[in-house]
Formats: C-alpha cells, structure tokens, sequence
C-alpha cells in the first residue's frame, strides 16, 4: 500500500528530522536521526526506510523535503 504523501521537516524543538506519513485522514509521525545537515538523498533514503518500517512503500522521488 502507498501513502498519499510523505513529507520530510526538521524539528526544531526535538532536534531531529520528522517524517509525516499521510494515508487517507490518518497521519503518521516518526522521527529518524539523519544530521540537520544532511543531503537529500539521504533523507529521501531515511524517509523511504521509515515509511517501510511501517508497512508501506514510497517512491523517493515524491517524497517532499521541507529545510
């Protein structure tokens, strides 16, 4: 199963990246320690591991990334 969209923030309050998966009306929020610095790529990677560990599959390519 596909999520409807995956976006990618820092938090600035927790210090990490958050990964917002939205499947529908519901919304997942998971955090990964990828560093404040890190590419795109690697948070692309990070995101599309997250959303699998949830039992899901994103494509890398439509996953938004907000700095």
């Amino acid at each position: 199963m596909k999520p409807d969209r995956v976006e990618v923030s820092w938090d600035a309050e927790k210090s990490k990246w958050t990964v917002r998966i939205q499947i529908g009306e519901e919304v997942i929020h998971r955090y990964c320690d990828s560093p404040r610095n890190a590419d795109e790529a690697a948070l692309r990677a990070a995101a599309a591991k997250t959303v699998a560990d949830e039992g899901y599959e994103a494509d890398p390519a439509k996953i938004t990334i907000r700095r």
